[in-house]
């Protein structure tokens, strides 16, 4: 095995101090049975020679990474929920595990868990996954990273043999323990909790440490109204980029709470996600989100108001106006990567995704049409190079999505891309809709039966291929 990046404590979370975390047991669990590992990921930082017995010794009993953090730590945090502030959050089913290095960038990574057992922040609750929440897990990562979204990657799902009780799933039912890998677990709730308890220094050292280990460029040294400033904006237009790329893979998160909001922009926590069958700004995830609040349309809308919350906590340090002006680079932001994303999904050049005003024109076209939402980035997929031109000529000739269809067929296609790709010669995209998850669930749910998810990861797969070129 190629040994993973080693660490001083002074390189890691542990720096930090135990303000921001409290060590924790790992659950003992009764059975480890290995469900899923992701190997392209594991290649990336070394870990993909681990045989089948070691992965499970550290990823799911938790026995430490060579030269790495000694015993799993829960991160401290709060978080404005549904906008109502909760004090009472904090890792409650997950912990810290290890901390490697990227070896692209430099930045830290994070192997962070999901169902690992009880902590301080539980809140009475088991600390525990289900099987089927872990499967849902993968598939959004899978099909999220394929798509062009900077997300969490789900890096293993070990079977624990518990039978839990849940008021949303037919219980009992069975449980599982995931570990993703994460450009850091820094939400703006971090930041929150501190700003709660008056703590300014510690505002200031979480402050530091981001910028020195995931914002790599800002000057991590720079007089706390400097840095303020430029974490904000920083902030700001990496969650914009993280909207946008939802809203052109047509994925609606469900749970947009200011502790779901990674500073990094990374997307990440998957519990009631969903993606669009047809464009729908009304869409909603989350069975509970009565008023809609993050409704398909509304993310972007919702991200903002998350990082508003963020620039609060550096009021004490900089001047209201400052931060009142990074957060306001959030809309053009927004615009310009829904540009680059829906030119990326469409194959085409950028600057002509600019020049058809893509933004503007696609959505409210898909609506009226109540097209599947996805065939219409497949069909239209290359501009001049596109191998389905006459076919998506004849499927959009008469509706309100002619006129957009034609104008694609004219741009210029991005550089690289693959449009005569054995995937877009099928007749179909690859999706993930919810009756597609449930079907998937249904075959291990009720015969044990792994097919389904490894036929629609293969698809997955085929569909990244396509579209990396």
């Amino acid at each position: 095995m190629r040994a993973p990046s080693k660490y001083t404590a002074s390189q890691t979370h542990l720096d930090l101090g135990p303000r921001f975390f409290q060590p924790v047991p790992a659950a003992q669990f009764p059975k480890h049975e290995l469900r899923f590992r992701n190997q392209r990921w594991a290649h990336h930082v070394g870990l993909d020679d681990l045989n089948d017995d070691a992965w499970v010794d550290h990823f799911a009993q938790f026995k430490a990474l060579p030269d790495n953090l000694p015993e799993p730590i829960a991160l401290a945090y709060h978080g404005h929920q549904f906008r109502h502030y909760n004090p009472d959050l904090g890792d409650g089913r997950g912990f810290l595990f290890a901390q490697l290095r990227d070896p692209l960038d430099g930045r830290l990574l994070d192997l962070g868990t999901k169902g690992s057992g009880r902590t301080p922040w539980s809140r009475g609750g088991d600390g525990k996954l289900t099987l089927k929440g872990a499967v849902r897990e993968i598939l959004a990562t899978e099909m999220l990273e394929a798509l062009g979204v900077d997300t969490s990657k789900t890096f293993s799902v070990v079977e624990t043999g518990e039978a839990l009780t849940r008021g949303d799933e037919p219980s009992p039912t069975r449980s599982a323990v995931l570990v993703r890998l994460s450009h850091g677990h820094v939400r703006i709730g971090s930041f929150q909790r501190h700003a709660y308890h008056q703590d300014l220094d510690a505002i200031e050292t979480l402050a530091r440490h981001v910028a020195k280990h995931y914002l790599t460029d800002i000057d991590a040294d720079a007089p706390m109204a400097e840095l303020s400033v430029e974490l904000v904006r920083r902030v700001a237009t990496n969650t914009a980029r993280t909207a946008a790329d939802w809203t052109a893979a047509g994925f609606v998160h469900g749970v947009l709470n200011t502790d779901n909001i990674n500073v990094t922009g990374e997307s990440f926590d998957y519990g009631p996600w969903r993606f669009l069958p047809q464009m729908d700004p009304n869409f909603t995830a989350a069975y509970f989100d009565d008023f809609g609040l993050y409704a398909f349309g509304r993310q972007p809308e919702a991200v903002l108001w998350n990082v508003s919350r963020l620039a609060e906590c550096f009021a004490p340090f900089a001047a209201e106006q400052d931060l009142s002006n990074a957060l306001a680079g959030f809309d053009d932001a927004f615009n310009r990567a829904l540009n680059t994303a829906l030119s990326r999904r469409f194959g085409i050049d950028a600057q002509d995704g600019k020049r058809l005003e893509l933004g503007l024109r696609l959505f409210p076209a898909m609506h009226k049409a109540e097209a599947p939402f996805e065939q219409v980035f497949f069909d239209c997929y290359g501009g001049t190079a596109a191998t389905r031109k006459d076919i998506a000529r004849q499927t959009y000739a008469d509706g309100p999505l002619k006129n957009l269809v034609r104008d694609l067929a004219t741009c210029a296609p991005a550089d690289g891309i693959t449009p005569d790709h054995a995937y877009f010669q099928g007749d179909r995209p690859c999706t993930m809709l919810i009756d597609e998850v449930e079907h998937i669930w249904d075959a291990i749910a009720q015969n044990d039966d792994w097919s389904r998810l490894e036929q629609k990861l293969a698809a997955i797969a085929a569909m990244r291929a396509a579209y990396e070129g």
